[in-house]
């Protein structure tokens, strides 16, 4: 809690305005959602996820550069760093993410993810994998963007870590278009990989509140389409891990 008491003014603003927003993300979700046809809950969620995350950026003071064709829909596959990562992200394009089954449980978050029909998955649970790859190929047949991270968690951003492949069956059949992305992210006040970045053994609460004492966050992210990508899915994990390397070593330009 020192960021707390470092920025008081600005931390306990940041929070009453987050409360706020989060108060009337769910007010909106009741009108725009709760009664929509099965067909088309996807699309609405990713539109009602996207106008609140622009909200939440705004609260945080999160400064987004984006290069490349930013994709509408089919999956795209991106290097994972922090929570925001899923903030920055849809507030750039409407979709639907596929995350880890902790998530689920999370205070506030966890509730408003599972709002926003987030595909959860249990690791390690392989019986489950099949379920969430129909749920992933439905997703993707409805239109909407789906965005997965297939290192399993987050790191510190220094590198890229190996692809896990079991959740890219749907990209392989080539039914839908398959993107990669790379994000980074910087501060004047701080050290992104320790202060933005949420890994190792870091709690959420704190971790939120020293967010808010950011004067501002620099979020990049770099697309690219995947111009062929292979039928067998560990082949394709590692042609999407070289690509997001690829697009690394751009945005460190």
């Amino acid at each position: 809690m020192t960021a707390w008491l470092k920025h008081p003014l600005r931390v306990t603003g940041r929070l009453l305005w987050l409360a706020a927003e989060f108060v009337l993300a769910a007010l909106s979700f009741v009108r725009r959602c709760s009664f929509c046809p099965k067909h088309s809950l996807p699309a609405a969620r990713a539109s009602w996820l996207q106008q609140h995350c622009r909200r939440a950026l705004r609260v945080i003071h999160v400064e987004s550069h984006v290069a490349g064709p930013i994709p509408s829909n089919g999956l795209l596959v991106c290097n994972h760093l922090s929570y925001l990562d899923i903030l920055a992200l849809v507030a750039l394009t409407p979709a639907v993410f596929v995350s880890k089954h902790e998530v689920k449980h999370w205070p506030v978050f966890g509730w408003f993810a599972r709002l926003a029909g987030t595909i959860f998955v249990h690791r390690g649970k392989r019986a489950a994998t099949g379920r969430v790859t129909r749920v992933i190929e439905e997703t993707l047949r409805s239109g909407v963007l789906v965005i997965l991270f297939p290192e399993g968690t987050s790191s510190g951003g220094q590198t890229v870590m190996p692809f896990k492949s079991s959740l890219l069956e749907p990209a392989t059949s080539r039914n839908f278009p398959v993107s990669v992305g790379c994000i980074r992210y910087e501060l004047d006040d701080g050290d992104p990989g320790e202060e933005i970045c949420y890994w190792r053994d870091m709690t959420l609460v704190p971790h939120v509140i020293n967010l808010l004492s950011k004067r501002v966050i620099r979020f990049s992210v770099r697309f690219a389409p995947l111009r062929e990508g292979s039928a067998d899915r560990k082949e394709l994990a590692r042609q999407l891990h070289s690509e997001v390397l690829k697009l690394k070593a751009a945005i460190g330009d």
